[in-house]
């Protein structure tokens, strides 16, 4: 699989509004997510781990406070999850997953970006197929072999890990992703996980050439400006 992970947030930090974009996306997830399944982070291991992997990326402690707030109350805005994919520049395969309050709306601005890049939002399932949705949980650790025993004894189904200079990988199927982490802080402890997210990772890759690279990075930019939008996966190598 390679270093996978990382394809997701590549284009996002070539703009100038990256950060603000960052905070209102992990506001309303935060949002999302404690309105859902409580605002307790203890009893809610979603929003904690949402939580922690925020103040990761340095969110500021008020946005989170106040995305709870918001949360307490029950009321506020309604939004529903949506998912879209297609092919993008050069062929290339596209998922564009959206917390929205309005689907026509998000599903019209998505839309747009295929289209004002030369290409086509496609059907459910139209390229989603060619993507592994998974659990992926980077930590430091130099033993592999405990590592994947103790997820074996938790019945985690372990799809690989990968070990890089001490740095193992772990990619299990996106339902046990849960599981996966207990049992590997119930086995070695607090763990300082440098990746803890579920993500669609492409089985295979595309390069693109000429024009399309162009195209694809503004195809992404459109992607990525629009608010409703909260994380893009493509199988496009070395852009």
């Amino acid at each position: 699989m390679g270093r996978a992970y990382q394809n997701r947030k590549d284009s996002m930090a070539k703009t100038s509004n990256m950060k603000a974009r960052v905070y209102s996306r992990y506001g309303r997830e935060i949002y999302v997510t404690a309105k859902s399944g409580g605002i307790d982070p203890n009893g809610n291991l979603a929003l904690r781990s949402l939580i922690e992997r925020a103040k990761k990326e340095q969110v500021p402690t008020h946005v989170i406070e106040k995305a709870i707030d918001k949360a307490k109350g029950g009321a506020g805005e309604d939004f529903s999850r949506a998912r879209y994919e297609g092919f993008g520049p050069g062929g290339c395969m596209a998922i564009i997953e959206c917390l929205t309050d309005n689907p026509n709306r998000t599903f019209g601005d998505v839309r747009q970006a295929f289209t004002k890049t030369k290409t086509k939002i496609g059907t459910e399932g139209s390229v989603s197929h060619s993507f592994d949705h998974l659990a992926i949980l980077v930590f430091q650790h130099d033993d592999e072999e405990a590592v994947l025993e103790a997820l074996m004894e938790a019945d985690v189904d372990v799809t690989d890990i990968e070990n890089e200079d001490g740095k193992l990988s772990v990619f299990a199927p996106h339902t046990d992703y849960f599981k996966a982490k207990q049992a590997l802080i119930e086995a070695f402890g607090e763990i300082d996980f440098e990746v803890d997210e579920i993500q669609f990772v492409p089985q295979t890759y595309t390069e693109i050439s000429g024009d399309d690279v162009a195209l694809f990075e503004k195809f992404i930019n459109m992607l990525e400006d629009l608010e409703d939008v909260q994380a893009v996966y493509h199988n496009v190598e070395n852009v």
